[in-house]
């Protein structure tokens, strides 16, 4: 049996005046979607609670199978392992954002999707001034997206605890980030590294360059997401199958080293609206000879949301229905039994911008799995289900032998 799960990162949304009332699902033209759904079961997950942070870490932590009240520890350490970074006993991983902040609010959680060896040198010129040392250690990694990592000292005390809570960037655009700067346990040193950024980034004659190309210069940093290291189990021990998955996002590369899959790089995949759909879906397909389960994330629909772009939401959705979605259903069916499955990880509004919690809709079809009476994927439909469960019993679901 093969099995396939395809992710529009952040799709749900709510219903959008551009759109003629509608959602970006119901906008879209997915018919791939919907024949999963006509031949198949659709439903309504909750995979984040409401006591955590509706990130993509939760929700997708929670979506692989995995109940993210027993093993999620932070954001930060699931990209740090994408990077095949070690995190000790004591060590601690902190999400490093390369950000815009001009006149006290948050103008892009990307720096505007700032060219990877320019973050590269910013992470550089971090490291090298006071803002590094032993213990701190900047790690370039993809465009905007870095991290910083705490070596934990001999005497085994560790600058933040439980208490310390910090902000996602990209649940701030537009707004003052005076009142989401980092709380409790060690943010004095998150905020003071942060400040300390600010004149390190205009020393930089590359970044301030950036302003003859029409973008702005990245300001500063802005640290997030800390945690410790994370144990979790194999993936192959839960549900007795080795997996692969295919993403450009550290955090999904991460999560699936951390659980024992195979990552899969695929030349265009930019984790962008400018990623390679068609590329993604051969690519799953290829895998498919050698895996029996495969995962094609695509981030392109949660940075729709993120940027409030309803028409490139919709375009994205589409393209993935029809560059992905489809062809691998078609090879799934001339292969023999399968299972396939829809599921973004946690709604992203376009109202807001943002990551937020509420329920998913997801659709399944395959071997065993008894048709219900709705035909069409959207969050609407979803709702009409008798089928509500916590995003972490959705796996399990997908591998149930009756």
């Amino acid at each position: 049996m093969k099995y396939v799960l395809i992710i529009p990162d952040g799709c749900a949304d709510e219903a959008q005046s551009s759109l003629n009332g509608k959602t970006p699902l119901q906008a879209a033209t997915v018919p791939n979607m919907d024949n999963i759904a006509k031949e198949g079961i659709i439903g309504q997950a909750d995979n984040v609670p409401l006591s955590m942070s509706p990130g993509s870490d939760v929700g997708t932590m929670s979506l692989f199978g995995y109940d993210p009240f027993v093993y999620h520890t932070g954001r930060a350490p699931i990209e740090a392992a994408a990077q095949g970074i070690k995190l000790g006993e004591n060590d601690w991983a902190i999400r490093c954002n390369l950000v815009i902040v001009n006149n006290g609010v948050m103008k892009s959680f990307t720096a505007e999707q700032i060219p990877n060896d320019l973050g590269k040198e910013l992470i550089q010129l971090l490291q090298k001034s006071q803002c590094g040392n032993e213990h701190w250690k900047f790690q370039a990694g993809v465009s905007y997206r870095n991290l910083l990592i705490y070596r934990g000292r001999n005497e085994g005390k560790s600058p933040f605890g439980k208490d310390t809570q910090t902000t996602p960037p990209h649940d701030i655009t537009d707004q003052p980030v005076q009142n989401h700067l980092p709380q409790g346990t060690g943010s004095e040193f998150l905020i003071d590294l942060m400040k300390q950024s600010v004149p390190l980034f205009k020393e930089s004659e590359n970044n301030l360059a950036r302003k003859e190309t029409g973008h702005q210069p990245a300001t500063q940093i802005w640290l997030w997401g800390q945690g410790s290291a994370p144990d979790l189990p194999s993936f192959k021990s839960l549900f007795g199958v080795e997996g692969a998955v295919i993403t450009a996002v550290d955090l999904l590369r991460g999560l699936g080293l951390l659980i024992g899959w195979d990552v899969i790089d695929v030349p265009g995949a930019t984790g962008y609206l400018d990623t390679d759909y068609q590329a993604k879906g051969q690519y799953a397909i290829k895998t498919l000879s050698e895996k029996d389960f495969v995962v094609v994330h695509v981030e392109a629909t949660d940075e729709a949301s993120h940027e409030g772009n309803a028409k490139e939401k919709v375009k994205a959705l589409e393209e993935i229905d029809s560059k992905i979605v489809g062809p691998v259903h078609e090879y799934l069916k001339s292969q023999g039994d399968y299972r396939i499955l829809i599921s973004p990880d946690h709604p992203t509004f376009l109202r807001t911008k943002t990551h937020s919690h509420g329920y998913i809709p997801f659709t399944m079809c395959g071997e065993g799995i008894t048709s219900d009476t709705i035909s069409e994927y959207d969050e609407v439909e979803a709702a009409k289900s008798e089928i509500t469960i916590p995003g972490h019993q959705i796996m399990p679901l997908l591998f149930k032998n009756d």
